[in-house]
């Protein structure tokens, strides 16, 4: 396809041509409708000036006679701007005036009609065009009395020459500047095509430009670009989440199996074939919470839980959660303190948040127990109200994170510990992120001097309609 038919074949241009036969439709109506006001103003004054010409020659008659109209007319048709007058016998005899060449038959019968006439002063001259008005008067004599309309028709011309000219300059104007105007149009719409076909290429970088004029396609390349930098960055999650698979999993499931094969050579009682089962069922369970763990993490992004939110009381799932893992701490040589005094009900699933409070508790639990025989560490649980929202605090005594690495941690399989001798698989902190965001919060991390602040906040659920669930109604 040539680029003038690709130009033509475009929205752009047809949307413009359009416009452009609309527009020329309505200034050729105006156009029309002015010049035929303007003629008929200008036979309206005609029709008057011959109607009081006529009365006027009439009145002559009554007066004086045929004698008298006959000396009247004379005078005024040599006047410089005397119109038409003539005045004949029965059978068509000029008596006077100022009109030749009429047809034998023209004076016959009464009324209004349009002539081309010939001056008697001026026989040489070409005939010209007017509007006459025939009347009979007593005595079988005939009178006519007209206007030249030849004004009449040089306005016409007029304005019908400049209209034609305007509306053919206009049409010539219009298609070239909507070829100009579909031409940018098309230019950008190529550059996005390139683009996308480099990013269906596997060109993630790529990049929609942006023309700083705050257009649709300015804001359009902004949405995209944005789209895009969320694909790419969810690409990378998606290689580097492929990557901590292949590392965290292969190493369980290669001890798996070499604890199953070892079984296999070297058990010979029951007490043994039951060791290595256990063992077996043990590293079995670690990837089946790894695996739901992950799934959490998938349907939380994808807000698939939403619809079983409910109202419950975060105050009262804290204290809950926390009371399973006193214990716990207390074993690992940590006191564990709650402080939520006061309700604090918010809308979501109660299963779902004490599922990622457990895991920030167990992350403290685990990086916060004490080296030094006789020491203790701490972790604090705090959920006040602040303003319309409700803050979560989880607070440990532990090394803490490094500002740098705080926004990594929140991914899925990272862990700041590159032997990963710990037991985990890195998915807590990522769970927990993406369990806020279904609920509409933010979560962050924050120094303790020592250790990691967890600080959550999340929207108060003010509504009265329902008691929280957890309590008393």
């Amino acid at each position: 396809m040539t680029s003038l038919g690709r130009l033509i074949r475009t929205t752009a241009f047809k949307l413009i041509a359009a416009y452009l036969v609309v527009f020329a439709i309505f200034a050729g109506s105006v156009i029309a409708y002015l010049g035929w006001h303007t003629q008929r103003l200008v036979t309206r004054q005609a029709v008057e000036a011959i109607e009081t010409d006529t009365r006027f020659m009439q009145g002559q008659f009554e007066r004086g006679g045929i004698a008298r109209l006959s000396q009247v007319v004379n005078r005024r048709a040599r006047a410089p701007d005397a119109g038409l007058l003539l005045v004949t016998s029965f059978n068509g005899d000029p008596l006077a005036g100022n009109v030749l060449n009429l047809p034998l038959n023209f004076l016959d019968k009464e009324g209004w009609r349009e002539i081309d006439y010939v001056r008697s002063e001026d026989q040489a001259a070409s005939p010209s065009r007017a509007l006459v008005h025939v009347v009979f008067l007593p005595g079988e004599f005939r009178l006519l009395v007209g206007r030249d309309v030849v004004e009449r028709e040089e306005l016409r011309k007029i304005i019908i020459g400049p209209a034609l000219w305007g509306l053919g300059l206009l049409v010539v104007l219009g298609v070239a500047g909507g070829l100009f105007v579909t031409r940018r149009v098309l230019k950008r719409i190529d550059q996005m095509t390139a683009i996308s076909d480099g990013i269906m290429a596997g060109d993630l970088s790529g990049r929609l430009s942006v023309a700083g004029t705050g257009d649709e396609f300015d804001r359009l390349a902004f949405s995209l670009n944005a789209m895009l930098e969320r694909i790419e960055v969810l690409m990378a999650g998606l290689k580097q989440v492929s990557d901590n698979i292949a590392h965290d999993l292969k190493t369980p499931l290669t001890r798996l199996r070499n604890r199953a094969e070892d079984a296999l050579r070297t058990a010979r009682t029951e007490e043994e074939w039951r060791a290595a089962t256990e063992q077996t069922i043990e590293e079995s369970d670690g990837l089946i919470r790894t695996f739901d763990a992950l799934l959490m993490i998938a349907r939380a992004e994808a807000g698939q839980a939403s619809a079983a939110m409910v109202r419950f009381d975060l105050a009262e799932t804290l204290s809950s959660v926390a009371e399973l893992y006193e214990p716990v701490a207390d074993e690992s040589g940590l006191d564990l303190t709650v402080e939520a005094t006061e309700p604090l009900p918010i809308r979501g699933v109660r299963e779902l948040f004490g599922q990622a409070l457990a895991n920030l508790i167990d992350n403290a639990i685990k990086y916060s127990a004490p080296t030094e025989i006789g020491a203790r560490g701490r972790i604090r649980l705090e959920a006040t109200r602040v303003e319309d929202k409700v803050r979560l605090v989880v607070a440990d005594s532990g090394p803490g994170i490094a500002e740098a690495d705080r926004p990594r941690v929140l991914e899925r399989f990272v862990r700041l510990e590159a032997s990963r001798t710990r037991p985990g698989s890195g998915l807590g902190l990522s769970l927990a992120a993406a369990v806020v965001h279904l609920h509409g919060g933010s979560l962050a991390l924050e120094g303790n001097d020592p250790g990691l602040r967890v600080v959550i906040d999340l929207p108060l659920d003010a509504g009265a309609d329902e008691p929280a669930a957890g309590t008393d109604s």
